[in-house]
């Protein structure tokens, strides 16, 4: 008699039909509305000027902790946001900006405007620390961007990390008082280099992570997070809203203020 070969069990139909509405249409709705609008078509055309949402630093003597972020460019601006970090200490006489990039050595300081747009796209807020709290804040971002593991030339990855997300990330993690979390369009966010089971980054719910490719996150900021394959969807439980691949945060409030003097 011939041996008899072991059945391969087939993915359940829901199950494909629920992950391709979940998380592949609304990527190609995206994608339809990208290529159909105007945009910067290399880094050269975009708009990289400051929004002037920030004043001139000697004209603020308080500390000052911002995490901004804008829609990257290119077809990468379809899936994913670009993040960066602004501190100011008490009567410093200037902002210092911190971003990671895919060129050269990857941490940048100052390499665009605190407020800048980034390839034409106007930075939301993510965090804003003013104050006493911001001054105790900065020596933990200082020092978290001096110990970030992959700032050498070779090291950044646009998927599944780790990239620009990736580095705000693990200074936001550094800091925890910042209570707060980034998009979750912020492709790279995610990324860990071993499964992860713990506290969320805003240390208000739990999650599980495989390398950032799987997980599952539930908590008072980041709401209910499914992550396949680095896409997020999920929806808001603090500020009723939902969140699709692509597209990030969909609410009443979805545009978030620029920081403001």
């Amino acid at each position: 008699m011939p041996a008899s070969t072991p059945s391969v069990r087939k993915v359940p139909k829901p199950l494909v039909l629920f992950l391709i509405a979940l998380f592949l249409l609304p990527v190609a709705a995206r994608a339809t509305v990208f290529a159909l609008s105007e945009h910067p078509r290399s880094f050269r055309d975009a708009d990289w000027s400051s929004i002037g949402s920030l004043p001139p630093a000697a004209d603020y003597p308080q500390a000052r902790v911002l995490v901004l972020s804008g829609r990257t460019g290119g077809w990468k601006g379809v899936l994913a946001v670009h993040s960066w970090i602004v501190i100011k200490r008490e009567n410093a006489r200037a902002w210092t900006r911190f971003d990671v990039v895919g060129w050269g050595n990857p941490v940048r300081i100052n390499g665009w405007a605190p407020d800048g747009r980034w390839f034409g796209d106007r930075p939301r807020v993510v965090a804003d620390v003013q104050g006493a709290e911001a001054e105790r804040l900065i020596p933990k971002i200082e020092a978290a961007v001096k110990d970030y593991r992959f700032a050498n030339a070779g090291d950044y990855h646009v998927w599944p990390g780790p990239n620009s997300n990736t580095f705000t990330a693990t200074v936001m993690r550094a800091v925890p008082e910042l209570a707060t979390a980034l998009p979750s369009n912020a492709i790279g966010r995610d990324f860990r280099t071993v499964p992860y089971f713990g506290a969320t980054d805003s240390g208000t719910g739990f999650e599980v992570n495989l390398f950032g490719l799987l997980g599952f996150k539930i908590g008072w900021v980041e709401g209910v997070e499914v992550n396949f394959l680095g896409l997020v969807a999920g929806v808001d439980l603090r500020h009723p809203a939902l969140k699709l691949p692509g597209y990030g945060r969909l609410g009443f409030d979805t545009f978030l203020p620029t920081p403001t003097n």
